[in-house]
């Protein structure tokens, strides 16, 4: 396993519940400013088996960034039951709730 992977793994880990991170975010903390896909890719295919807090990751507007509805509900009820609210048009206020380690 890479570096940044090992890295960006350690920081979603530590997201606590109530609060949300970036993909950016993520990247550039694991020392990939340019690497938001990346953490897509390791959310993707590393979340069962890491047991990561996926749902705690959102894009940089303060939304989730699933297109799927299903996966959408899924990741928004999760946030909610952790006290996180959404405006009117399903988004996170990042100046509330995101997580700056």
């Amino acid at each position: 396993m890479e570096q940044f992977t090992k890295r960006a793994i350690q920081i979603i880990k530590q997201i606590p519940p109530g609060k949300v991170m970036t993909y950016g975010q993520i990247a550039a903390l694991a020392g990939s400013p340019r690497g938001a896909r990346q953490v897509v890719r390791i959310l993707h295919s590393m979340s069962k088996k890491q047991r990561l807090p996926w749902h705690r990751v959102i894009n940089a507007k303060g939304e989730i960034g699933l297109k799927d509805d299903e996966a959408f509900q899924v990741q928004k009820l999760s946030l909610e039951s952790e006290g996180i609210t959404f405006t009117e048009d399903d988004r996170i206020e990042l100046e509330r709730y995101q997580f700056r380690p």
